[in-house]
């Protein structure tokens, strides 16, 4: 999350400390909630003289628990896995955000990408008489990947005065998501007693859809070097399929100076997609839940 407040100084290379009855409230809550902010603007006098400011913010998102039911060619799979049995099928996950900045307006882009795959074969002899000298082999590829682009534009609907003894700001946004979803099985049945390849199938396949999507974020300054945060956006309302898409993301950003900060965050995440194929019904319904973490460099 990118988010400029009206700020009592300007960040500098080292952070002041906190009184102790403060910092250990914003331990506890940072422990809790925690996600990216930016670093803060000068003065109200300076916004008008302000260039464009960048940010670009690479991120990670480790979902502890992932429920919900998968559903390729009519046949659902309630889904149930947790973060070991995530990363066991993992194949790449790649995701960053880019932030254009100037006075109240704004333009973010994000980009998420991740992979999943999972190899199953078992070999299979006759029930009715195991003797028999005839075996057949079983394998079965399971692929879903998703991903999507968001383009929204930002507006800075409200401010804290300057002076003000903890800035804060609210952050509105709107734009379109380009989605990107393939959940595919691949069966492929090979008998001894059978040339060739064996007997093959496919089911499933790959979607992609446009959708709207609406933002908000609010941001407070709890110190020079420690703004806790609130991001929350939602998207699909039945665009292409997709009945909502929602992300909820809570925390703080500890910034190290003007041009570099590291982010952490919790995040919550939820997607109820469904369309009918070929093949049957193609749904993927499921909620996430699990810490992220991020680092940011500004230009």
């Amino acid at each position: 999350m990118e988010i400029r407040l009206p700020a009592q100084q300007e960040i500098s290379g080292e952070c002041q400390p906190l009184g102790r009855g403060l910092a250990l409230s914003l331990v506890l809550l940072v422990t809790i909630f925690l996600i990216p902010v930016t670093s803060l603007a000068q003065n109200a006098e300076q916004e008008s003289e302000k260039e464009w400011e960048y940010s670009l913010t690479p991120y990670l998102f480790l979902p502890v628990a992932t429920e919900g039911t998968s559903t390729v060619a009519g046949t659902e799979a309630d889904l149930d896995l947790d973060l070991s049995d995530v990363l066991d099928i993992l194949d790449i996950a790649f995701a960053t955000r880019f932030e254009a900045r100037r006075d109240r307006f704004g333009i973010l882009a994000d980009l998420y990408y991740v992979s999943l795959s999972m190899d199953q074969g078992a070999t299979l002899k006759p029930a009715v008489n195991p003797e028999l000298d005839l075996t057949a082999t079983l394998n079965v590829d399971v692929d879903v990947r998703q991903g999507w682009l968001s383009l929204q534009g930002m507006y800075r609907a409200f401010e804290s005065p300057v002076g003000a003894k903890y800035p804060w700001a609210v952050d509105l946004s709107a734009g379109a998501r380009w989605n990107y979803l393939k959940q595919e099985i691949d069966t492929n049945l090979e008998i001894d007693i059978l040339p060739g390849p064996g007997i093959q199938q496919s089911l499933g396949g790959t979607e992609t859809w446009w959708e709207p999507v609406v933002g908000f974020r609010t941001g407070i300054e709890v110190s020079s070097c420690l703004t806790l945060a609130l991001r929350a956006d939602v998207g699909g309302f039945g665009a292409g399929g997709d009945d909502l898409q929602w992300g909820v993301l809570v925390g703080a950003e500890r910034a190290f100076n003007d041009r570099h900060a590291l982010r952490f965050g919790y995040l919550f995440y939820g997607i109820d997609y469904a369309t009918y194929r070929a093949d049957g019904r193609f749904a993927y319904d499921i909620d996430q839940h699990g810490p992220y973490l991020a680092y940011s460099w500004r230009w």
